[in-house]
Order: structure tokens, then sequence, then C-alpha cells
């Protein structure tokens, strides 16, 4: 494997002097406005949370291309590529698909708490967003089942005052073209705007390419009494090939990385999502209700389950939702009550077939359908009302306390025979059982407390601390999409306690700071294991998640800044006993796969007085080691990697923009396993080369 250039504690030491990324801005503060914690702006000062905000500005400089080169520079996030926009996420949480976080658009969660997916943000328009918001850790009683890692809140773009047009052509290596068109305007007290972003890629490993079309529509209306409205209505369509994903032996991955392994595997998506946001002032109080609709179809053969339990299948889910909410202020010791309900109302379904695939030594050349395994439909339903108070009982301290009673449950009707049935990998592979539950309803109960104080030190310095309860119910495919497992719907929630600890500042104008520190342990952690026969989910777990974030934006000359972001965290097995091949194997006390010990981001930028309109910046990207299997005997080394950007707006409102990804061409990886006992790794992009333009009528 290749080695970092970097010292393996380069992210600690910055851990010890740093804070977040932001290239574009000026220094965050200790007033910066949030909205994420309680569904209006709030003060990130008096927040006993650990959140990060990364705005337009930032977001129009780096154009992102895919998540990850924007979220990577908010401390202890990591973010890597699966396929297309898709994305495997890592905050406070080894880098993976499992369930842990919360995407909200406009504080309106993204998918079904039941049913969740780890590509979520590419059902949202990121690059051409206003604003995203990333509390890391779990949530505020204001959140609910999933946000146990983080959240993340990508904000829409508001309309402009006046008439607004802009276009943005831009082309790349391996056929990369995106257009993005906006037209925005204010009319009275009505503003619009409409946002089209069409992407698409060849991919640059054989079979990886991707086409995306996405509209967001966004209508604000100003009313009387301190009242507004705000709709939006967006939707997507992605129809992309996995193979950026195929996993390759380490020979091929060295020498060959082009390579996919499985060249016909596929996902194709649908999503729609509509919301009305209705606030009205009253006194000192306000009332705030959103209803929302969300529709979302997903067609997938996956490449990561075709060695083990090859099939292909397609999931879909529609829902009807609302977020209400109540906030009154009271004199006394500047006093918040919020109060609140979440509904939602998710019918969904699933239909999977087994197919036989064809395999020519590594690659797979082609499947054969064998027929309808499951056919199942499900509905999640979700009520959870919450309270949180916040209060000052003296000048410099504010404190915070909430509640959240969730109360979530499926039901659930199978369409095909109960029980046990035989299935096989392919035609000289052995038969094995799997199950289909019969017709049942799930329900679960929570009730999850939070409490928090953040001190005013001096007015641009601050202190918080907090503790958390947090908790996710398992997923519909987890309960019901039985396979090998014996009692899948017997799954429990996981639980969450979390503490955290933190200091924030502003010193001076140009530079701002902070720092935190938290453990966390996960009880009835759901793990998998593979025993020959397929994979098995069990509650028999129990995690450990501990950590130190740091980051700075300084601008240290009035042309030159730095912003670092940098995280040194430890995850762990506290009790893990698995059975595997027959034999109970323990892994209690080794560090899990795919958990970094140091992640780290790095952002020079200059603006050169003498060339107005020019900026650039150079970005190191920092990943350390990790291991690839519960027993810790194979390690991936990690990776750096440098990306270097160029804009130049003229005064005619013209841009013009050049990026280079990976511009030292480092062999890395998106991530890695252990398979039949070797290591096997889905190579990062190789050097690549973007530019295009912009303009602004």
């Amino acid at each position: 494997m290749t080695r970092p250039t970097a010292a393996p504690g380069l992210a600690l030491v910055l851990a010890l002097a740093s804070l977040p990324a932001i290239a574009a801005e000026s220094p965050r503060g200790s007033n910066e406005i949030i909205v994420t914690t309680t569904r209006e702006e709030a003060l990130r000062a008096e927040t006993p949370i650990s959140i990060s905000v990364v705005g337009s500005d930032e977001i129009d400089l780096v154009r992102p291309g895919h998540p990850s080169e924007i979220l990577n520079r908010v401390p202890g996030v990591s973010v890597q590529q699966t396929n297309g926009e898709g994305s495997i996420v890592g905050i406070r949480q080894p880098i993976g698909t499992a369930p842990v976080y919360l995407y909200l658009e406009d504080g309106v969660p993204v998918r079904a708490s039941g049913f969740f997916n780890h590509n979520a943000m590419y059902e949202v328009n990121l690059p051409q967003a206003g604003g995203i918001e990333v509390i890391r850790g779990p949530g505020t009683a204001l959140q609910g089942s999933d946000a146990i890692g983080g959240v993340v809140n990508i904000l829409t773009r508001a309309p402009s005052e006046g008439p607004e047009l802009q276009t943005l052509f831009e082309a790349g290596d391996y056929t990369w073209l995106r257009g993005l068109v906006s037209a925005s305007n204010t009319w009275g007290d009505f503003g619009g705007r409409a946002d089209l972003n069409v992407t698409h890629s060849d991919g640059w490993r054989d079979q990886s390419g991707y086409d995306r079309q996405t509209i967001t529509l966004r209508g604000d209306q100003a009313l009387a009494g301190d009242g507004r409205l705000k709709g939006i209505v967006s939707a997507t369509n992605i129809d992309q090939d996995t193979g950026a994903l195929s996993y390759l032996s380490e020979d091929d991955y060295r020498n060959n990385p082009e390579r996919n392994y499985t060249p016909f595997a596929y996902r194709k998506v649908k999503s729609a999502r509509a919301s009305m946001d209705w606030e009205q002032a009253a006194g000192d109080g306000v009332m705030t209700v959103t209803p929302y609709l969300r529709w979302s179809e997903m067609d997938l053969l996956p490449t990561f389950t075709l060695a083990f339990d090859p099939v292909v299948y397609t999931t879909s889910y529609y829902s009807l939702g609302a977020l209400v909410k109540y906030r009154q202020d009271f004199a006394p010791w500047n006093t918040r009550l919020i109060a609140g309900m979440d509904l939602d109302y998710s019918p969904g379904s699933r239909e999977e077939d087994r197919i036989w695939a064809t395999r020519n030594g590594p690659v797979y050349e082609s499947y054969t359908n064998q027929g309808r395994i499951y056919d199942y439909d499900v509905t999640f339903s979700q009520v959870s009302p919450y309270v949180q108070v916040e209060t000052s009982p003296v000048e410099n301290l504010r404190l915070t306390a909430g509640l959240r009673f969730d109360v979530l449950g499926f039901d659930y009707e199978n369409n095909l025979a109960d029980g046990a049935f035989e299935t096989q990998n392919g035609p000289t592979s052995p038969v094995r059982v799997f199950y289909r539950p019969e017709d049942q309803t799930v329900d679960y109960e929570r009730l999850n407390p939070s409490i928090g104080a953040t001190w005013a030190f001096t007015p641009t310095f601050n202190g918080f601390l907090s503790y958390k309860q947090s908790f996710r119910v398992p997923q519909e495919g987890q309960l019901f999409r039985q396979g090998a497992n014996l009692d899948s719907t017997n799954l429990k929630p996981v639980k969450a306690d979390s503490y955290e600890i933190g200091l924030r500042g502003t010193p001076v104008p140009t530079l701002s700071w902070e720092l935190s520190a938290y453990t966390m342990t996960k009880r009835d952690d759901i793990l998998t294991y593979n025993d020959g026969s397929g994979p098995t989910q069990t509650n028999n777990g129990e995690t450990s998640h501990d950590g130190i974030e740091a980051a700075i934006g300084w601008q240290f000359l009035p042309e030159w800044r730095l912003d670092v972001a940098a995280s040194k965290s430890d995850s762990k097995y506290e009790e893990w006993v698995a059975f595997v091949n027959g034999v109970n194997v323990d892994f209690s006390g080794n560090t899990m796969p795919s958990a970094p010990e140091h992640v780290g981001n790095v952002v020079l930028g200059f603006t050169p007085g003498r060339l107005d309109g020019l900026s650039v910046e150079a970005e190191l990207v920092y990943l350390g080691s990790y291991w690839l299997n519960d027993a810790n005997t194979e390690k991936y080394d990690g990776h750096n990697l440098v990306n270097v950007r160029l804009n130049y707006e003229t005064s005619g409102d013209w841009q013009f923009f050049v990026r280079a990804t990976n511009v030292f061409d480092t062999r890395w990886a998106n991530s890695a396993q252990v398979s039949n006992g070797l290591p096997q790794y889905a190579p990062g992009m190789p050097l690549s080369f973007y530019g295009g333009v912009s303009r602004k009528f």
C-alpha cells in the first residue's frame, strides 16, 4: 500500500491547535447564526453542541462534484465516494453504511427513518445549496431516530431580491459534464427560485458512469403579522453503474485500478419531495407547521453482495408527514420553551429476486434471474412529541434541557409463503436456508433526555458541555429481509449515551477556533458477522467511540487564509462475540474496522489584491490508517490527497474556474475490506482536471 507522506501524528498535532475550514468567508465567530438545532435562528455560542456551518460562498468556490469535496472540510467528518455521488460516511463512527445519521433538507428528513439509505445526500441538490450545517454527534430533542453519529442539514438557497439568472457549465476528465442553471426574483411579498442540476460522467473505471437530473423549486411568501410561508418542491433522477465500488485484489488495485469485477451492477434512484413551512408570530411566541410529502424508488443490483448473497431488488416508499413546533419566550431568565411533535406515515415495499452470476476468474460476466425470494409491504409510522427548555439564571450561563418520546413502528405484510425456503448462489453452490417472517406489527417506544450548558467567558470566548441519549430503530431491511437470521424481527433499537465538552473563540476578527472532546457508548449495537452461510445481524454488541475534534480559521495576511480541521478518534468493540464457522470468536477490545484514528483537512487560500477577482486554494485531505476486519489482522495505510482550485471573476459577472483533484496521482482507496482472508480495495480517482465558466445575468 502507498503510505501517507505526512507523519501519522499530523491529525493529532493539528487537533491540538485547530478548527473549521471555510476558505471564502470571514472567520466563524461566537455570534454565528445556526438553524438546525431548533429549526429557527439561534446563536451558535448559546448552543451546547458541536455544529459546523458551511456557507453558500464556500459551496460556490469549491463547486463540489461529490459531497466529500465540501463535507471533508468539517472537523471529525470523513465522507468517501462510492458511485457517482453516492457516499459512505464517518462522523464519530466508523466509515460505512450504518443508519446512524440524519439527513435533512431545510430541517425536513430526506428519507423516512425506517427506510434509511447511506446515499441519501444524492437525493439533495448539494452543489446549488444555500448552506450546510453539520451536527457532530447526537442531535437535540428536535431530532429523533438515526441522529446518533450526526445530523447533516442541507439548506436551500433563498430567492434573490431582484431578477437573477445564473448559468454554469463544467467539463472534465472521464467525460465529466455538468450544467447548473438558477433563476430567481422577488415580486413584492413573494420570492421564487428554480435550480436545475444536470450531470453526466462516464466514470474513470470500466462501466462506472452515471447521470443525474435534479430540480429544486422554492417560493417564499411574507404574511401579515410577521408570518411567512416557504414552499419547496424537488425531484431527482439518478441512473448509475456501480462499478466504482467494485473491490479489486491488491495486485489489480496497484496495477489495473480501472478494472471492474462487477460490470453489470447498477443503481437507479428516483425521488421527489414537497413541503410547505408555515410560520406565524403571536406576541412572544411563534407557531410553525411544516407538512411534507416524500416519494422514493430504488432499483439495485448491488456489487457488495454478489459473492455471498447475489440479488436484484426494488424498494420504494412514499410519506405523509408533518413537523409541528411552538416556541414561547418568557422574560424571566431569558427563558425559551419549545414544544412540538414529528409525525410520519410511510408505506413502502420490497421485491427481491435471487440471481445466479457467471464468473470468469474474478470478473462477473453475466447473470440469470432465478425468481422472487422476497415480496412484502411494510408501513413505517412515527409519533414523536418533544419539549426543550432554554434559560439563563445568571448572565453568562445558558442551560438547555430536552426530552423526546419516540413512538415508532412497522406494519409488515408478507406476499409470499412464510417461513423457511431454500436458495442457492449458483448451480454449484450449496443449498442454504433463508427465512421469511410472518405478517406482524413491530413497535418501539423510547424516551430520550438531553441536557447541556454554555458559558460565555468573554463576548468572544465560550464553552459548553452536554449529555445526550439517542437511539435508532432497526431498518425495514434488517427486520423483514430475514435471510439466514433466525430472529431478525426481534432486533432491538441501538441506544447511545454521549458526553461532550467544547471551547470556541474568536479572539480577533481574523481568527476563530474551536476544540471539542466526546465519549459515546452504544448498547445493543447491531453488528454483522458471516459464518459462511450469509451475513447475520445481532444485538449482542457494545461499542465505544471517543475523540477530539479541532479547527481553526485564520486570515493571517490580507491576501492569505489558512483553515484547518482535524480529529483523533477511537472506535472499539467493548463487547462483541460472534459465532463464526461453528466457533465463538471474541473480538472484544479490538478496534472496529474502517475507523481511522486520524482525519485532517488543510486549506491554504490566496486572493491577490493586485488581481481583483482571482482566488486560489490548495487543499490537503488526510485520512489515517484503519483496520479492515474485526480480528485486526489487515490494515489500510491511509492516504494524503492534494487538490488545487482556481477561480477568476470578471467585472462583467463572468466566472472562469479550473480545479485539479489528486494532483500527485496518489494510489488510494475509497474503502477496503477483507474477503476470503485477503485484502481488497475500491480504488479512488487518479489525477483529474475540470474547468468551466459561469455567468450571472
